[in-house]
């Protein structure tokens, strides 16, 4: 039985529980917040059997194998790097950082303690995405030539709101635009060109945010994101001998409709439950085995993939606070 620390008790770590009751060999046994109430609130929820105020006393909790961070962004970077120094593997989610610069801090640290550090993408674990990558590898659509995805909604503006609050690391960028962003990467590799334009809100957040990203041998990822604006959140994989479609929620998508030389047919890529339990059946897998990163969602590649929004965040002005 793999204990879990849980390190910000929001609305992703809600999910987050809900998704270790379909997970067989792991359990909760300590939530952290800054709020003691909401902590016990957590607890009380999902059986949690300590609530903490604050980081020190759940990372100093003997019972805690690995810690899943869930706090914002801006807080991403300091409580991963207090979980590594007290010895615990860690979980954090997306985005893994602010910036790439807080990203390979925290790689490093990772690496010098020879401890599991993982950010939880939780699209590259899904089936949809595992089949996806074997479609591509099978050649189903040949030479993958551009990658359109977008994801994005409308959302009343509150400047308390941690998409909208830069002390948060708000914005559409870090929330949504990796989903598109994390697309192209997975299907074309890092991109050595990008150019970028979006809307800056009044709070100083990019609110929709468009970029083109350049890949080797001519290739293109054409992506999307707004927290103004409703998109189709839908992708498209375009190749030599036909081109994938991911319905929405491209991020966790049901089904992948394949066009290809023999017709057009539609796999079935659904699955029970919160789908946040594959990443966690990721790091148990990762843990068994004594393995410091999962290949599924490289160390380099997260610290890569903070390098390209950091781009597109220079090129729309977007200043994160401290940063």
């Amino acid at each position: 039985m793999v204990r879990w620390g849980v390190i910000g008790p929001g609305g992703i770590a809600t999910r987050f529980g809900n998704a270790m009751t379909a997970v067989d060999d792991g359990e909760i046994v300590a939530v952290s917040s800054r709020s003691i109430d909401r902590a016990r609130d957590y607890a009380d929820r999902f059986g949690v059997a300590s609530a903490y105020e604050g980081v020190d006393d759940l990372l100093a909790d003997d019972r805690v194998d690995v810690v899943y961070v869930a706090t914002p962004h801006s807080r991403h970077e300091a409580d991963s790097l207090a979980a590594l120094a007290a010895g615990k593997p860690v979980l954090c989610e997306k985005a893994f950082a602010l910036d790439a610069a807080q990203a390979s801090r925290m790689v490093e640290a990772a690496r010098a303690a020879g401890l599991f550090l993982m950010e939880a993408l939780w699209s590259r674990f899904l089936p949809g995405y595992r089949r996806l990558r074997e479609l591509l590898d099978e050649g189903a659509i040949g030479d993958p030539l551009l990658v359109e995805a977008d994801f994005g909604f409308q959302k009343p503006f509150d400047p308390a709101h941690r998409l909208f609050d830069l002390a948060q690391g708000g914005g559409a960028l870090l929330d949504l635009g990796i989903y598109p962003v994390q697309l192209c990467t997975f299907v074309l590799g890092l991109p050595d060109r990008v150019v970028a334009d979006g809307v800056v809100g009044p709070s100083g957040a990019d609110e929709t945010v468009a970029a083109l990203l350049h890949h080797r041998h001519d290739r293109l990822g054409v992506v999307k994101a707004s927290t103004q604006v409703p998109m189709a959140c839908t992708a498209r994989i375009a190749g030599t001998q036909g081109w994938v479609d991911i319905p929405a929620f491209m991020h966790h998508p049901d089904s992948l409709a394949v066009h290809g030389a023999a017709g057009t047919h539609t796999l079935d890529t659904a699955y029970d439950g919160d789908g946040l339990r594959f990443e966690i059946e990721e790091v148990h897998r990762c843990l068994a085995a004594g393995a410091l990163e999962s290949p599924v969602m490289p160390l380099d590649e997260s610290i890569a993939l903070m390098r390209i929004l950091d781009d597109i965040r220079a090129q729309i002005g977007v200043v994160y606070p401290g940063l």
